[in-house]
């Protein structure tokens, strides 16, 4: 495998459009649990020290109410029922030190989904409320097997379906609308430039979102400008991310759009523009057919392991590139050409009060009388299992050129040697850690 890794190599670059506003989300889903389901009035009710359950990468087991953190051996190093963290015996008791039932070894992936749920960027505050559901049905109900998750699918249909921006349907879109600078941050004229020089050089710039065109065009006008379409040959809404890697062409064809509207399927994508649905599958074709290659290179821009960096890698074996928030705050070296220095404030979901560092490295609670230890989480072997390279925004690779040698994840490479423009520093000696 390659040790390094240049976007002046590839044919296509793509840019996955999603973001996380957290208390939002959790009151779009709250409202509708408490108003439509008659869940408990207390779920309307958090605080600032409520956010310190929130994790990224934490697996709950939807039968028993468990969430888990996982170590890269798939042995489970930290679980809460509900918000109630387990004390080192209990977890011992109940998981002792072999793989999560659900962990399949040979992958490092995990099988039967509808057991279990992983959380990311986007359904975060879903950790908060689905735990703090537990503790209610636990509490008033006695519960010890769970049947919830229909009723967090149907919050979730009835905030973000298809028609619910046009409809003003549920809490989420109405907000966004009535006031977009609360939510959005304009993007960086640095960016911009880069987007441009992007096109300029021929790289098929691709966006490719899981909402509908009507909230993407809102989302992309207020960030890029008016003129965002010209960033873009391509753009792709109602994706449906993974489905648009994994599913066949026949199960997720591509649809025009007129006003909005999704048209009839598509047997192929014969060229570039909006559309909506679709695979990776006759993306790929098309791509072919404007480069003239048999075998065009793709590298996609996302923050969700979950939905954009594991299915591009897994299942189309595209270059990957993951925006870390985690890597924030990392000054460059002087063997560095960026000039990025970013902003020093550690991301909301950094660390946890509950659940401590947890991305890259956690501590696994000793026993009475027993030390701590220090392994690798499940995060951070898929983190250099699946991304090609990771860094901590996409400022901070605009003032380089386009084929600029970044180090990149590989077999044949350090752990740390896809982290750009320095690994964690909690990775920079691994020599420390204990591995399971």
């Amino acid at each position: 495998m390659a040790q390094h890794f240049s976007l002046a190599a590839c044919d296509m670059v793509g840019f996955y459009l999603d973001h996380t506003l957290a208390p939002l989300i959790y009151n779009s889903f709250a409202q509708f649990l408490v108003k439509e389901k008659g869940y408990d009035k207390e779920l309307l009710n958090v605080t600032p020290e409520d956010w310190n359950f929130c994790c990224k990468s934490l697996a709950l087991d939807l039968e028993d109410g468990n969430f888990l953190k996982l170590a890269n051996n798939g042995t489970v190093l930290g679980a809460s029922h509900g918000t109630k963290m387990m004390i080192p015996e209990v977890l011992a008791e109940t998981y002792g030190k072999k793989e999560w039932k659900h962990f399949l070894s040979d992958t490092g992936m995990a099988c039967r989904p509808r057991k279990y749920y992983f959380y990311n960027y986007f359904d975060l505050p879903g950790t908060l409320l689905c735990a703090r559901v537990v503790d209610y049905l636990t509490t008033n109900n006695g519960q010890k097997t769970f049947d919830f998750w229909k009723d967090m699918v149907a919050a979730i249909q009835h905030n973000h379906k298809m028609s619910a921006f046009k409809e003003n349907c549920g809490i989420y879109f109405p907000k966004v609308k009535i006031d977009p600078g609360r939510y959005l941050h304009s993007c960086p004229e640095s960016v911009k430039k880069w987007l441009r020089q992007l096109k300029n050089a021929g790289k098929n710039p691709l966006l490719i979102t899981s909402y509908h065109s009507d909230y993407c065009r809102l989302l992309c006008e207020y960030i890029l400008g008016n003129d965002f379409a010209d960033f873009f040959d391509i753009v792709i809404t109602n994706a449906l991310k993974s489905g648009f890697f994994s599913h066949l062409p026949s199960q997720r064809p591509f649809r025009m759009l007129e006003n909005d509207e999704e048209q009839e399927a598509l047997p192929s994508l014969d060229k570039p523009g909006w559309c909506s649905q679709g695979n990776a599958v006759h993306l790929y074709e098309l791509l072919k057919k404007i480069t003239g290659k048999p075998e065009p290179k793709v590298v996609c821009f996302g923050d969700s392991m979950h939905s954009d960096i594991f299915p591009a890698c897994h299942y189309s074996n595209w270059k990957t590139v993951l925006i870390l928030e985690e890597l924030r705050g990392m000054k460059v070296t002087s063997r560095e050409k960026g000039k990025y220095e970013g902003p020093k404030a550690k991301p909301l979901n950094a660390s946890s009060k509950k659940w401590g560092f947890f991305y890259f490295i956690s501590s696994v609670l000793g026993l009475e009388n027993t030390e701590d230890s220090l392994v690798y989480t499940w995060s951070c072997k898929r983190i250099s299992t699946y991304s090609t390279i990771a860094i901590p925004s996409i400022e901070v690779i605009t003032e380089l050129p386009l084929d600029y040698k970044f180090t990149r994840f590989s077999s044949s490479n350090s752990k740390t040697a896809g982290y750009y423009p320095n690994p964690p520093l909690v990775l920079s000696n691994d020599g420390t850690l204990i591995t399971k």
